[in-house]
């Protein structure tokens, strides 16, 4: 029961108190980019979060069954990013045969998930603070979890926004630029809401 309490507490810690996007403020090329519409909101959510799950877990076996004993671990940052890359370069070509027209609305977006610093960041912590496999991969879930409601939170607002009275100079970027920090300061309310 207490390693169920400790998997939970670490997947809240992750998508809520240590939210990569609203309090790391890591991430937010993608961020802002995919976050106008809805729909390529939720589309980047899953993506993303699938992404970093397999990415995580394919780091950590690479890392512990080779590059330990081999005495390689230097070469860490390299091996992680060849890891996400190759795995990008697959759900990119997945995408564009099962979803094309999401696909072409992600864009440019879609292929910058791979040079994307939350991506690293996961498997770079994991390995960092000595996690098991599986808390590994419930860190990663809960830090997709947390980047797809920081996406959706952030594209319910723009589409909204978009029928909002704005004035001139504050239309687009610079809203959801002031939006992004009032929900960043919400999210400070999480803070010690699990001590370590």
């Amino acid at each position: 029961m207490t390693e169920f309490v400790k998997l939970f507490e670490l997947l809240i810690s992750a998508s809520l108190v240590n939210n990569f996007v609203f309090t790391w403020f890591l991430g937010l090329c993608i961020f802002f980019g995919v976050s106008k519409k809805m729909e390529t909101a939720l589309g980047m959510s899953v993506t993303f979060t699938a992404v970093m799950m397999i990415s995580t877990a394919i780091s950590w076996i690479v890392y512990k069954l080779i590059m330990v004993p081999l005495n390689i671990e230097f070469l860490m940052i390299i091996v992680f990013i060849g890891i996400v890359a190759g795995l990008v370069q697959g759900s990119d070509t997945i995408m564009r045969k099962v979803a094309p027209a999401l696909y072409y609305k992600l864009g440019i977006y879609l292929a910058l998930i791979s040079t994307n610093c939350i991506i690293l960041a996961v498997p770079l912590m994991s390995v960092g603070n000595k996690y098991s496999f599986i808390e590994s991969i419930v860190f990663a879930l809960g830090s997709g979890l947390g980047f797809s409601l920081a996406l959706i939170i952030m594209a319910s607002i723009r589409e909204k926004l978009e029928l909002a009275d704005v004035p001139k100079y504050f239309k687009g970027l610079p809203m959801a630029f002031v939006v992004t920090g009032m929900i960043a300061l919400a999210f400070t309310g999480f803070a010690g809401l699990i001590k370590h």
